[in-house]
């Protein structure tokens, strides 16, 4: 079979530190592009997100967490006994093989372990360091432990979310630690790119903070221009009308108006021409002040046929429109299926694993993102600690000493 294009980050090796979602989430995108994650874990039980439920199901009594399944695909697991000095010292020797050290723990931590930026560079001026906080190195806060909600809180983000009427409310997804996931992965891609040209690694910082901050986009910039907080708008754009979720017959459904010509296209789909000359709804700014006399107009035309009928013509007529999905629903979606969002991977104890694909397209990922199942506490010890340079004999002493896990 013909090989197929190198991946972009072949030969870069990764000592991933990381726990619980942010950082476990950042190595994996270095992981789908090709990098050597070797993730480290604690003994007895492993990486805390192996702990928490649900959990899938395979044949007889196997199962693994299902948050542990979603972040750490791609990736070789290095099981050891922080406790243990052997074991220290068997990561600092590890730190000075790899290309990126990434960690998200508190300020001050990966000092006492001597694995921080300053203490390893002087030996390894190649290293990037990658480090992920709850809201970043000194401050007031610096020393503070983080948690995905509190960063939305104190961010913004949910002052931004939810009802018009009703109280600030959080993403249904953890979008401060993914986010900060993404930051940290696009900080060490940057420095990767200038090593190239100076030979030299750098220290890579973000926090769930910075990160939900680093993403208020539009609404940041009128409160720092206009000096406005932003209202909630519910499941409405919070600067242009229509645009949003509106009630069709069978359900809800978004339809898109962003610019004048589409307002007038809608009005002819609708069979509202009218509205099209009507002073309350002119231009969008009107539209705005205006818009619970307009939803009314366009709903009770909308509520007479399907959200898939009105779709189809709206979008036939350059207007983005579309339904709201429950999941399973999205991944039956012919257009989910064909851009290969699922792909599967053989596990060790499940069988066949179905798990969400990386969604950049590369010709590198010609025969797909997932290319191993997240990996069983300890499956890769001693094949990295053989490529590490350490003898049968070593190894065989780390594990005597408990510094490492049994091979099982």
């Amino acid at each position: 079979m013909a090989q197929g294009p190198a991946l972009p980050l072949a030969g870069i090796r990764v000592l991933d530190l990381t726990r619980a979602l942010a950082g476990p989430f950042g190595t994996m995108i270095l992981a789908d592009l090709g990098a050597e994650v070797i993730k480290v874990e604690p003994l007895p039980k492993g990486e805390m997100t192996r702990l928490w439920g649900p959990f899938a199901e395979g044949p007889g009594d196997a199962s693994e967490a299902i948050y542990y399944l979603s972040t750490n695909r791609n990736k070789k697991s290095l099981a050891i006994d922080f406790r243990k000095p052997q074991a220290l010292a068997l990561l600092r020797r590890l730190a000075g093989s790899v290309d990126v050290v990434a960690d998200n723990f508190k300020p001050g931590v990966m000092v006492e372990l001597g694995l921080d930026y300053d203490q390893l560079a002087p030996s390894c001026p190649r290293l990037i360091s990658v480090s992920i906080t709850g809201y970043g190195r000194g401050g007031p806060y610096g020393e503070w432990p983080g948690f995905d909600q509190v960063a939305q809180g104190m961010s913004g983000f949910m002052s931004l979310t939810g009802e018009v009427e009703g109280a600030p409310m959080r993403s249904g997804l953890p979008v401060g630690d993914l986010s900060a996931g993404m930051w940290a992965a696009t900080g060490v891609l940057a420095a990767i790119v200038q090593r190239q040209n100076t030979g030299r690694g750098q220290r890579v910082e973000t926090s769930l903070l910075g990160a939900l901050v680093g993403m208020m986009c539009v609404q940041g910039q009128r409160y720092l221009s206009r000096h406005e907080n932003p209202p909630r708008a519910g499941n409405d754009h919070p600067t242009l009308y229509p645009y949003g979720a509106f009630a069709a017959r069978d359900g809800l459904m978004i339809i898109a108006v962003a610019t004048q010509a589409m307002w007038r296209s809608l009005c002819r789909i609708l069979d509202l021409q009218a509205l099209a000359d009507d002073p309350r709804f002119a231009g969008n700014e009107q539209r705005m002040v205006h818009r619970d006399a307009l939803r009314m107009l366009i709903e009770a035309r909308l509520t007479t046929q399907d959200g898939a009928t009105w779709a189809k013509a709206l979008v036939e007529a350059g207007i983005p429109a579309g339904p709201i999905y429950t999941l399973d629903r999205t991944f039956a979606d012919p257009q989910v299926i064909q851009q290969r969002m699922v792909e599967t991977v053989a596990h060790p104890t499940l069988g066949a694993l179905k798990l969400l694909a990386n969604p950049i397209k590369l010709d590198a990922f010609a025969d797909g993102s997932v290319r191993t199942p997240p990996p069983l506490l300890g499956e890769h010890d001693d094949q990295i600690l053989r490529e590490l340079g350490l003898s049968e004999a070593e190894i065989a002493e780390l594990r005597g000493s408990g510094a490492i896990g049994d091979g099982r």
